[in-house]
């Protein structure tokens, strides 16, 4: 397997390849794991020189305040009631994780209060016992046995005779 240098990577984190040379870079990163390394080494090494925001928080509320509302269903209020989930990310309130947690925890506390697990408890446990019935004989062998025993003793009433 040819195996390409930390140079050949650096250039192709720079984007100074070809659009022929980069693909075939890329297709190698799906089967080379050591490739994979020195690539991840390439971008680690040019990382710094990209560059950095003064501040974040800044730039995000700047770019926000540009974007403008495009749901005319979502109204000033509900915009208002957003909580901010990530720096970049705007949920509701009812789209966050702990807003389902705690609302999986009432029902839960609410199921067991009002007996409900117990009352499906015990009815798996009735379902696991064993359901002993017998098994009634069909009509054909209740008159095949009634047939026999007649002739059981029929050959009884004879021998006796005898």
């Amino acid at each position: 397997m040819k195996h390409y240098s930390c140079e050949k990577w650096q250039q192709y984190v720079k984007d100074e390849l070809n659009e022929h040379q980069r693909e075939e870079l890329e297709s190698h990163l799906y089967t080379c794991d050591q490739c994979l390394e020195v690539y991840l080494q390439a971008v680690t090494a040019n990382e710094t020189s990209l560059p950095t925001l003064p501040n974040n928080k800044d730039f995000t509320n700047g770019v926000m305040e540009m974007v403008p509302v495009t749901n005319p269903n979502v109204s000033k209020v509900e915009i208002d009631l957003m909580v901010p989930d990530t720096v970049n990310n705007m949920k509701p309130l009812f789209q966050r994780v702990g807003f389902h947690y705690l609302l999986a925890a009432a029902a839960t506390l609410l199921l067991m209060f009002t007996g409900a697990f117990q009352s499906l408890a015990s009815y798996a446990g009735a379902l696991e016992k064993p359901i002993i019935q017998e098994k009634k004989p069909s009509v054909t062998e209740g008159v095949i046995n009634k047939t026999f025993a007649w002739m059981d003793s029929l050959e009884k009433k004879e021998a006796n005779k005898k």
